[in-house]
């Protein structure tokens, strides 16, 4: 059993950057992969990001591609989401989870689930 938290959410005007951070428990969060997914009211819970547990292969989004950046720690157990340049339509609970799977951009795919944390993006 993994046990996820997230931290790092806020409140940011637009083309600001925040930091995202997803620190792992139970079990060591290297041997998963590891993805960020958002969600707003109403709608489907979306994949933004992902790396894999070992070669670091990453995956991203269209819509964050070139703004968002995965990367992970794994002396801390802690995968980070940077993201800049940062626009309304990112506003969402961001969540992260774990995979066995190599690497993915499906939901279906991820295991263990954080609680999420909240980013507004607004001027």
């Amino acid at each position: 059993q993994v046990q996820l938290v997230e931290s790092g959410g806020g409140l940011v005007q637009p083309g600001d950057s925040l930091r995202l951070s997803c620190t792992a428990s139970g079990h060591t969060y290297s041997a998963y992969t590891a993805g960020w997914f958002r969600q707003t009211p109403g709608k489907e819970r979306e994949f933004v990001a992902a790396i894999s547990r070992s070669l670091g292969i990453t995956r991203y989004a269209d819509s964050v591609k070139g703004r968002f950046t995965i990367s992970r720690d794994n002396a801390k157990n802690t995968v980070y989401l940077q993201m800049n340049s940062l626009k309304p339509e990112d506003t969402a609970v961001y969540y992260c989870a774990a995979a066995r799977a190599l690497i993915s951009m499906l939901r279906r795919d991820y295991d263990y689930w954080g609680q999420g944390t909240q980013v507004t993006v607004s001027s």
